[in-house]
């Protein structure tokens, strides 16, 4: 196939304008796929700082009182933007002021 210098060119052009086209698709969804965890106010809430062996569910069941610790789970995790219940030694856990309330069936 033989391409005339005019359809060389629309041919150069039209593979540049599909290669913008796909990289600023590309970016436009990468800047879409950016997730961002919003955390609440942390002023006046108690925290606990994560020691070397601890596990959110030890430290969720040492604040439920001898209850079923997973809805202090869930509210720890909420209120520190964790989306897994994996923690590191050195980290301040901000926990619930009342986690008699987390204790209440819901009706």
């Amino acid at each position: 196939m033989r391409l005339t210098r005019r359809g060389r060119v629309v041919l150069v052009v039209g593979v540049a304008l599909l290669s913008l086209g796909g990289f600023w698709l590309g970016t436009h969804a990468a800047g879409h796929a950016e997730v961002r965890v919003v955390v609440p106010s942390h002023a006046g809430l108690p925290w606990v700082e994560v020691h070397q062996g601890d596990t959110l569910w030890a430290i969720a069941d040492a604040l439920s009182q001898g209850d079923d610790p997973g809805a202090v789970v869930e509210e720890i995790k909420r209120l520190n933007g964790l989306t897994d219940s994996l923690i590191r030694s050195g980290t301040r856990l901000y926990v619930p002021k009342d986690t008699a309330a987390l204790r209440r069936p819901a009706r």
